[in-house]
C-alpha cells in the first residue's frame, strides 16, 4: 500500500508538471501569434498608418497588452555598441530575478537564432521565452518582441500538490496499518488458536479441542483440525489397545513355555509332553506373528494383486480346501456364472479363515454352506454356519483384533482373535466390506462384498 501511494503521488505530481508546461508552451504560442498578426495588421493611432519604427511598434502593442501572472511582455530594440534597449510593461512580478532586470539573459535571447528556448540561470532559476523579430540588420535582429514566462511559481504548486499527497498519504498509511492490524488480529486469532493447540499436542494427551465460532473459513479449519484430532485420538487409542492386546496375546505363551521348562523333570514321557507342549505354544505364537504381519502388509498398495478370476471356478477351490477343515456336512450352495478382477490368493484366504470360523464353532453333523453370487452389480462370496450365531453386542467387536466378543459361540479354541480382521483387510483391500447376516434355521453368514477391481 505504501508503494502504491508514493506512486500514485509520484504519477500525480508528474502529471502536474506536465499541465504546466502545456500551459506554458500555449501561452507563449497565443502571445507570440497575437504580435505578429498585430505586426502584419496594425496601425499606428497617431498617424493612421502602418508602423515604420520598430520602437514604435513594440510600444504600442505593450501598453494594449496584459500579461498573466509569471509572465513577462518585453519589446528589445538593438543598438550600437551596447546591449539591446528595451520596452517592458510597468508592472513587478513576484520573481527574484525577472528578465527585464537580467541583461545577460536579455542579450542572450536577442542574439538567439532560434525563435524559443529555455534558460536556467543559476541565480535565476529556469525561464521559458519566445521571440518574434520584428526586423533584421545583417545577421542580428533589429528588433525584436520576447514574451517570458517563470515557471517556478507553477511547479511551486505542483510540489506542494505532491507533499500534501504524501502527507495524507502517509496518514492513511497508518490508519490503514493500524486497522489491517486489528483487523487481521481478528480473522487470525483462530489460526493461532490452532497453532498453540497444536504445539500443546502430545502422544499423551490428545483431547485438547478448538472451540469453533462462525461459518466461514476460519471456522472450518477449526472444526477441519478437530475432525483431525478426533482422529488422532481413536488411532493412537486403537494403537495402544492393539499393542496391549498383542503384548497380552504374546506373553501367555511366553509364560506357558517357561513354566513347562522350568518344571520338566527327567522323567522322559514328563520330558516329550512338555516339548509337546512348548512346540504347541510356539507354534500358536507363531501364527499370531504372521497374522500381524499380514495385517501390517495390509496398509501397502500392492496387499491386492488382482486379476480375471471366474467365481464359479473359484467358489468351487475355496469348498475344496474347506472341506478339508473338519468333518461337517458340507454343501456348495450357488456358484456366480461371471467373471471379475479379484485377487484369488487373499480371497481364498479369507474364505478359507471364514470356513475356519464356522467350523470353530460347529459340531461335527452340523451344517456349513459355501457360494457366490451377485446382486445389484456387487460380488458376494459367503460362508454359513448352523451354529449358536453371534450375539447382538459382538457384531461389531468380533472384527477387531484380539476380540472374540463378550458370549463365545462355541467351545473356546487356541486362536487369537486375529481371523476375520483379516477378512476385514482382504475385504478393504477390494473396496468391499465383510457383513454378517443371520442364518435361516439358526446360525451365522459371513459374506464377503466386493468391488471388481476392473
Amino acid at each position: 500500500m505504501a508503494v502504491a501511494l508514493a506512486a500514485v503521488a509520484a504519477t500525480t505530481r508528474s502529471i502536474l508538471l506536465r499541465d504546466v508546461d502545456h500551459r506554458v508552451d500555449r501561452l507563449l504560442t497565443q502571445e507570440t501569434g497575437e504580435f505578429t498578426n498585430f505586426v502584419d495588421r496594425g496601425v499606428d493611432p497617431d498617424t493612421g498608418e502602418r508602423f515604420s519604427d520598430p520602437r514604435r511598434l513594440l510600444q504600442v502593442f505593450l501598453e494594449r497588452q496584459y500579461a498573466d501572472p509569471g509572465e513577462e511582455l518585453i519589446g528589445l530594440v538593438r543598438r550600437e555598441g551596447a546591449g539591446p534597449a528595451q520596452y517592458t510593461q510597468p508592472r513587478e512580478l513576484s520573481v527574484r530575478h525577472p528578465l527585464h532586470r537580467d541583461p545577460g539573459a536579455r542579450r542572450a535571447i536577442f542574439a538567439a537564432s532560434g525563435s524559443t528556448g529555455t534558460l536556467n540561470r543559476p541565480s535565476g532559476g529556469e525561464l521559458r521565452w519566445a521571440k518574434v523579430e520584428v526586423a533584421r540588420h545583417g545577421d542580428e535582429p533589429e528588433a525584436a518582441f520576447v514574451v517570458a514566462f517563470h515557471p517556478a511559481a507553477e511547479q511551486a504548486k505542483a510540489d506542494d500538490v505532491f507533499r500534501i499527497l504524501l502527507a495524507i498519504s502517509g496518514v492513511a498509511l497508518v490508519l490503514t496499518t493500524g486497522i489491517a492490524w486489528a483487523v487481521a488480529g481478528r480473522i487470525l486469532k483462530p489460526v493461532r488458536v490452532v497453532r498453540t493447540a497444536a504445539a500443546q499436542l502430545t502422544e499423551q494427551d490428545l483431547t485438547r479441542r478448538i472451540p469453533v465460532h462462525g461459518k466461514d473459513d476460519i471456522a472450518a479449519l477449526a472444526d477441519t483440525f478437530n475432525g483431525m484430532l478426533d482422529r488422532l485420538e481413536r488411532a493412537f487409542a486403537a494403537q495402544r489397545e492393539f499393542v496391549d492386546d498383542a503384548g497380552h496375546e504374546l506373553r501367555t505363551p511366553i509364560t506357558i513355555v517357561r513354566g513347562h521348562l522350568e518344571l520338566m523333570g527327567d522323567d522322559p514321557s514328563e520330558r516329550e509332553e512338555t516339548v509337546r507342549l512348548v512346540t504347541d505354544e510356539l507354534d500358536r505364537m507363531s501364527r499370531i506373528v504372521e497374522d500381524l504381519l499380514l495385517l501390517a502388509k495390509a496398509e501397502r498398495p500392492d496387499f491386492i494383486r488382482p486379476e480375471p478370476v471366474q467365481l464359479a471356478e473359484l467358489t468351487a477351490d475355496v469348498f475344496v480346501k474347506a472341506r478339508t477343515l473338519g468333518e461337517r456336512r458340507w454343501e456348495l450352495a450357488e456358484t456366480a456364472d461371471s467373471e471379475a478382477r479379484l485377487d484369488p490368493q487373499r480371497i481364498t484366504q479369507a474364505m478359507v479363515q471364514l470356513a475356519q470360523n464356522a467350523v470353530q464353532h460347529t459340531v461335527p453333523g452340523q451344517r456349513i454352506r459355501v457360494g457366490s453370487r451377485v446382486t445389484d452389480g456387487r460380488i458376494e462370496l459367503y460362508v454359513a454356519d448352523s451354529g449358536p450365531g453371534v450375539q447382538a453386542q459382538d457384531a461389531e467387536v468380533i472384527f477387531e483384533r484380539f476380540r472374540r466378543g463378550t458370549s463365545r459361540r462355541g467351545a473356546r479354541t487356541s486362536g487369537a482373535g486375529l481371523g476375520l480382521s483379516i477378512v476385514r483387510a482382504i475385504a478393504h483391500g477390494h473396496r468391499g466390506e465383510v457383513r454378517l447376516r443371520a442364518t435361516e434355521g439358526g446360525g451365522a453368514t459371513f459374506v464377503l462384498v466386493l468391488e471388481d477391481q476392473t
